[in-house]
């Protein structure tokens, strides 16, 4: 009996370990997605977004997962980067410039189209 609850444990470890690590186990099973050293070192991207923002949330986890280095400013928070993301045309969020290129969605697709 002991053993199958010691079973259950490891599983939904195993499960939790994955799921935070999902990025990595992504890569290793679609090498085509991977972001190369040369791009992240030359990425600027900018995001503007706000903390209840769930499109934000997943343009945040993408750029984590993909390894590339971002800026996020809180359009609510920060009168600053309120500012630039006006000066910029705002328009909704969330809001990404990457390279120069202003991306008013979530669009992972426009997000590597940028960086290339």
């Amino acid at each position: 009996m002991l053993g199958g609850v010691f079973k259950k444990v490891l599983l939904v470890l195993l499960v939790v370990v994955v799921i935070q690590n999902w990025g990595k186990v992504e890569r290793l099973f679609n090498p085509s997605q991977v972001v190369s050293e040369q791009t992240r070192a030359s990425a600027h991207v900018v995001l503007y977004a706000t903390q209840w923002c769930g499109y934000c949330k997943q343009i945040r986890r993408f750029l984590d997962q993909k390894g590339i280095p971002y800026q996020a400013l809180d359009i609510e928070k920060d009168a600053q980067a309120r500012q630039a993301y006006e000066a910029l045309g705002g328009g909704g969020i969330p809001f990404v410039a990457v390279n120069g290129t202003l991306i008013r969605e979530y669009s992972p697709e426009k997000i590597m189209a940028a960086l290339k």
